[in-house]
């Protein structure tokens, strides 16, 4: 059995108010069972005043996540705001850990704080929730392989930390109150749970007529796009201009076919771009296999709300809901423009009142595509919104 709810604070300042809030709800809402944990939430306002760690210290459970720019929780959604999915049960059992920094390294770290946080396990956890840092030398893929490499066959759900800023550089990871800008923190269950998982896209009708090919890429560097330079094809388009892309580019997903990968599922994922190098090498938020086909797209307030509305029909349809976290992309808060709370408060209206949930953006979305005879095909996205149903 696992049960789960959703507590928060708007309390950024004091200390002792905000800690008893969130007791409070969690005597009012839940009885916590043999093991617990939680995922946390919040601005990084809860950082610099203690907020966040005072609230860390003193819960009888561990917690890990990220900051983030707006949350929503059941009856809520704000932007200067704490939150905590609490997730309980007396057969599932909760590892959490956190690694070193990553600046040069991810594969070394990642395996050592696992093996650390797994100590004494005899089997593989049966879901990894995961938190990486923003560091842009990496593609978010970077982080997807290494736990694939570490624990295979496991389902990886997770966001990468981000902020309320331009840049994005106030953006933490967090583990029992210490936060970090390198390292990631994680949880690794094991044990009697059974996650299912969506990956909400953008409607078909967005999908243009037209398809290329990435002809040269490494990683999410792409050098040539239909045996152009990179840069010159997206001037073609109008994606680019004086070395930079425009401002069309953020609403323009290329949406990456991966047939070439091993665990081919047939569903596309959607990347960003970011840059372009001196020599029109294209830099993209996610690795694009060479010889991918891609179509274009195009992603408005309507799209994100229709792409919401339409994973909440989902879930409310849905049987054995224990609880539900969403991971919209940073992009969707963007495009929503002046009303930057509209996506977060659809699932705070629409879905059941009765299904704990909590939300909060990232920076990159880390999420399934599918698990086919229990075996996952773990992913990095752009664009999307995620949702891990327990």
């Amino acid at each position: 059995m696992i049960n789960c709810t959703s507590v928060y604070t708007y309390e950024v300042d004091d200390q002792e108010t905000a800690l008893d809030e969130i007791k409070a709800q969690l005597d009012q809402k839940i009885t916590l069972l043999e093991n617990t944990v939680g995922v946390i939430t919040c601005h990084t306002e809860f950082i610099g005043t203690g907020v966040l760690k005072y609230i860390s210290e003193n819960l009888p459970f561990d917690v890990a996540g990220i900051t983030t720019a707006t949350q929503a929780v059941n009856g809520e959604s704000g932007e200067l705001m704490l939150a905590i999915f609490v997730i309980t049960s007396d057969d599932v059992q909760f590892r959490t850990g956190v690694t070193t920094c990553l600046n040069e390294d991810i594969s070394g770290p990642t395996k050592a704080a696992y093996d650390k946080a797994a100590a004494g396990m005899t089997e593989l956890p049966k879901l990894a929730l995961v938190f990486p840092p923003l560091i842009l030398k990496y593609a978010g893929d970077s982080y997807v392989d290494v736990w694939g490499g570490i624990i295979p066959n496991t389902p990886i759900f997770g966001a990468i930390a981000i902020d309320d800023t331009v840049s994005f550089s106030g953006s933490e990871t967090i583990c029992n109150g210490v936060t970090s800008k390198t390292a990631m923190s994680f949880i690794v269950c094991y044990g009697n749970i059974n996650p299912r998982f969506l990956v909400g896209a953008l409607p078909e009708d967005n999908i243009m007529p037209y398809k290329g090919e990435i002809t040269s890429s490494d990683g999410p560097f792409v050098h040539e796009i239909n045996n152009i330079n990179a840069y010159k094809y997206c001037e073609s388009l109008g994606f680019a201009n004086n070395g930079a892309p425009t401002d069309s580019f953020l609403f323009v997903p290329f949406m990456i076919d991966l047939r070439k990968r091993s665990d081919y599922d047939g569903i596309p994922v959607m990347r960003g771009l970011s840059a372009f190098t001196e020599d029109g090498t294209a830099i993209f938020r996610g690795n694009v296999d060479k010889n991918s086909v891609f179509t274009l797209s195009s992603i408005t307030s309507d799209d994100v709300i229709s792409t919401a509305l339409n994973e909440i029909d989902k879930i409310n349809n849905m049987t054995d809901v224990n609880g539900v976290l969403f991971f919209p992309c940073i992009i969707h808060r963007m495009v929503l423009g002046t009303n930057p709370l509209l996506e977060s408060e659809k699932f705070k209206e629409n879905l059941k009142p009765e299904i704990p949930f909590m939300l909060g953006y990232a920076g990159g979305e880390i999420c399934p595509t599918s698990v086919r005879e229990g075996i996952p095909a773990n992913r990095f996205h752009n664009y999307s919104l995620i949702t891990l149903i327990i």
